[in-house]
């Protein structure tokens, strides 16, 4: 039950995100869908003209939000710090449901130099004292007053951020733009109240291809997609929004009504075993009148009382627990023990519970003929197929299916663990490009090299382990129109981009700005978009792209930028007249990590004084790819061995009660020359048979999920037969273990014992 709780605490997180929005039925996702490499995709990052455009043109939407992510140095006092937040329209703290402790909704972010921050960050930034109207410091160039403290986000909410900027800076600051082929940003849409999203699809559908008409028209459509809907289905195929984690909330959904349902075959089971020892109470009670209605809600409300006594236990766990369950799904679970649905949501589990486990016994053991009990010729059921071995095997079979799936996941992430990303991460950082880093970038990577801090260095655009933006509609010499709809992922350098990633220079040469002046639209190409692209002598090709000439000068190997499971997509590596983020530099392998941040530190505070040096690891970057499924492994294999102890426990208590019942079986047989080790054979021999078939049925449900789940995966393992003979094995040897303590404590007992009479 404690189990089944957490999980349902996780799948109530899961199922509530984004939910709470008091307008949540009329806030929708603005989202693309176009044809790549022949392929219909979608996704959710949109131009930013599109919101005003829409808020102006369309008389049923009510208002239309954007949301870019923002990252500065907020200053107040001797206090600094690096803090996220969002650049957002000024109705967004009326259409979203996320309440002010302090502060005006409407008029909290109309003007341009205001910001709203959560109660933490007020606390981080002001202690004790009143936020309002106090000025915070942002990058080191503007002055923002306090207009709006939010309550601190939910913990079922998708949004993350620590502060609100009106989109007016955004514009202030020249980031704003009106080119419809620049989709980065996400765009929200509040409709009117009776409008129809189907309609509304209807006439948005070519909004882009409208506004784009002319020598480059877009082919772009747009649509939207429920707010309430978006976290759980993420996962697009043929341009529609099909799954994603729905399909892991049903599958810990499923393992937790598994794990329950197999308590409750070890209660149904243990209470028919011992039909035999309460045969003679049902007997009784039937001759002095009792109805079989009363001995079922007896039995039943036996059931429900234990359950309770376990309800009350189950709870108690949870919450032991519940900080590092949290720590493993990487949420902040809790138990409302002040809302009265939990309540009575807890006592209908239980209820629940304590129903479907006794529901059985109860039936089965008032159905009981007095007449048989009292002239002692009643027998428990023993043939060949019977309740009780059914409920067996059928518990062994989840068992079992969850070892099998255990191991498939568990290879599957070591497998993509194992997988060459193309690079060296050891000893690679990066740091963002903020205050004076890029002005004063040459002097920094000099210092870096001259002081042995680093053996490389070079700038880029974006980290090499994150994807930040990417391109279409380029062409080259020999491409075709459908090229235009190959996408490919840009990456920027300035110099030393082979040298510092460690990839191989297969073609050509790097891009170095300093030796080569012309290499400001210089272009290195991955393998495979020498392949995408048909070129036979990539070096010297002249690729449009972006309003340039960009002049092809070498080929890198392939490394993977995204997800380490999906497969290698076309990569551009743009010299500087891109634009940069990041500064990479390689660690000096000759002296410690610790030496090489402290003068790295040291440098980067002398040239970019009022920013701390924040620094990251490109391998632990990459690691964090792992997270979701390292999680899923690690939650399958909890609750994989919690189904296998249950079981378990259900199988000792049967083999208690069957070692019992055949006591003097047991010695007649070694009056008659019965060894421990044949005795113990016996006893163990028909739960193995059982444990066989329960493999049986297991392994082809078991090879069928896996192969869907799978599926899901471009880079991927194959499911191999080891996986079910270890699987086979780990399950007879647990059953063999479980049962054999009790079936040679039988086979050791002394006979004289058991065969004198009472």
């Amino acid at each position: 039950m404690a189990s089944a709780i957490l999980i349902l605490l996780w799948i109530e997180n899961e199922m509530s995100m984004d939910r709470f929005h008091e307008k949540g039925d009329r806030i929708y996702v603005m989202n693309n869908r176009d044809h790549f490499s022949g392929q219909l995709w979608a996704w959710n990052t949109t131009p930013k003209i599109l919101g005003p455009t829409i808020k102006a043109d369309y008389p049923d939407v009510e208002d239309a939000i954007r949301i870019n992510s923002a990252n500065f140095l907020f200053t107040v006092g001797e206090k600094r710090m690096n803090v996220s937040g969002v650049f957002t329209d000024s109705g967004f703290l009326k259409t979203f449901s996320f309440p002010l402790l302090k502060g005006n909704p409407n008029t909290a972010l109309n003007e341009n130099y205001r910001i709203v921050i959560t109660n933490d960050l007020a606390k981080k930034l002001f202690g004790n004292d009143e936020p309002m109207g106090k000025t915070i410091l942002i990058d080191s160039s503007a002055n923002f007053v306090v207009s709006g403290v939010l309550k601190d986000l939910p913990n079922n909410t998708s949004f993350d951020f620590e502060y609100l900027l009106p989109w007016s800076y955004m514009k202030t600051l020249g980031w704003d733009d009106a080119w419809w082929g620049n989709n980065s940003i996400k765009n929200y849409v509040l409709l009117k109240p009776g409008v129809s999203q189907a309609a509304f699809d209807a006439k948005i559908k070519n909004i882009t291809i409208d506004h784009t008409a002319g020598d480059d028209p877009s082919t772009t459509e747009v649509f939207t997609q429920p707010l309430k809907d978006a976290w759980l289905y993420s996962k697009t195929e043929n341009g529609q929004y099909v799954g994603g984690r729905i399909e892991r909330v049903k599958t810990f959904g499923l393992i937790g009504i598994l794990i329950l349902l197999i308590a409750c075959i070890n209660f149904m089971n243990l209470s028919t075993a011992r039909s035999e020892k309460r045969a003679k109470e049902v007997g009784i009670r039937k001759v002095v009148g009792a109805q079989k209605s009363s001995l079922i809600a007896q039995f039943i409300g036996e059931s429900i009382f234990l359950a309770f006594l376990a309800g009350i236990l189950a709870i108690i766990i949870v919450i032991l627990v519940l900080p590092s369950f949290n720590l493993l799904v990487q949420k902040q679970l809790q138990v409302n023990f002040n809302d009265p649905a939990a309540w009575l949501v807890s006592i209908a589990f239980i209820i629940f519970t304590g129903f479907l486990a006794g529901s059985y016994p109860a039936f089965f053991l008032s159905s009981f003929q007095p007449v048989k009990v009292l002239k002692g010729t009643f027998k428990s059921n023993n043939s060949q197929i019977s309740p009780r071995k059914i409920l067996v095997v059928l518990q062994f079979t989840f068992a079992i299916a969850l070892i099998i799936s255990t191991i498939i996941i568990q290879h599957q992430v070591e497998y993509a663990q194992k997988r060459d990303s193309g690079y060296v991460k050891d000893k690679l950082v990066y740091v963002k490009i903020d205050g004076t880093i890029g002005k004063h970038y040459d002097l920094i990577k000099n210092e870096l090299l001259n002081k042995s801090a680093a053996i490389a260095v070079t700038k880029s655009m974006n980290p090499v382990s994150t994807r930040y933006s990417d391109g279409w509609g380029w062409s080259w010499t020999g491409s075709t129109e459908d090229d235009k709809k190959t996408d490919f992922i840009r990456m920027a350098s300035d110099a030393d981009f082979v040298k510092t990633m460690g990839v191989r220079l297969i073609k050509g040469r790097d891009i170095d700005i300093n030796k080569f002046p012309s290499d400001s639209t210089a272009m290195v190409l991955n393998e495979t978009s020498v392949k995408v692209m048909r070129l036979k002598d990539p070096v010297g090709t002249i690729v449009e792209a972006d309003g340039r000439r960009w002049t092809v000068v070498g080929v890198v190997n392939d490394f993977i930028f995204e997800s380490p499971y999906d497969k290698i997509n076309p990569v551009a590596i743009m010299g500087p007249a891109a634009w940069f983020s990041t500064v990479h530099f390689k660690l000096n392998p000759a002296n410690t990590t610790e030496r090489n941040l402290s003068i790295a530190g040291e440098i980067f505070k002398k040239y970019n004084p009022q920013y701390p040096f924040d620094y990251k690891f490109i391998d632990e970057d990459y690691a964090k790819k792992f997270g979701e499924e390292k999680r899923a492994a690690t939650l399958a294999a909890l609750f994989a061995g919690l189904t296998i102890f249950i079981s378990c426990l259900g199988l000792f208590g049967l083999a208690t009660y069957m070692a019992e019942n055949r006591i003097k079986e047991i010695g007649v047989r070694k009056v008659l020359g019965a060894s421990v080790s044949g005795i113990a054979a016996l006893l163990s021999k028909d739960f193995l048979k059982l444990v066989v078939i329960s493999f049986v049925v297991a392994a082809p449900l078991a090879w069928w999920a896996m192969s869907e789940w799978l599926g899901s995966y471009t880079y991927r393992i194959s499911i191999e037969w080891w996986v079910f003979a270890l699987a086979g094995f780990l399950s007879i040897l647990i059953a063999i273990l479980t049962v054999s303590y009790q079936a040679i404590k039988a086979g050791m007992a002394n006979p004289v014992k058991s065969l004198r009479s009472e």
